[in-house]
C-alpha cells in the first residue's frame, strides 16, 4: 500500500508543483476574480491542492489501467 502512495502521490506532487508555477507565473492571485475572500497565501495553498488532487487522479487511473491485465478474447 506504501508503494502504491508513492507511485501515486510523488508524480502528482511533481506534477502540482511544475503546474502552479506555470500558472501563477501567468496570474497573480490577487487579480483573479472572486479572491478577495482569501489572501494570497490561501490562494496559492488551494492551487496547489487542487493541482495536487488533479494529478493524483490522473496518476491513480494510469497505475490501475496499467495493472488491468490483457484481455485475450476481446469482444469485437
Amino acid at each position: 500500500m506504501r508503494k502504491l502512495a508513492m507511485v501515486v502521490l510523488w508524480p502528482s506532487f511533481v506534477a502540482a508543483v511544475l503546474a502552479e508555477g506555470l500558472f501563477f507565473s501567468l496570474f497573480d492571485p490577487g487579480e483573479l476574480p472572486r479572491v478577495e475572500l482569501f489572501d494570497t497565501v490561501a490562494v496559492y495553498t488551494i492551487g496547489f491542492f487542487s493541482f495536487w488532487a488533479l494529478g493524483a487522479f490522473a496518476s491513480l487511473l494510469t497505475h490501475y489501467l496499467a495493472a488491468v491485465p490483457d484481455d485475450h478474447n476481446p469482444p469485437f
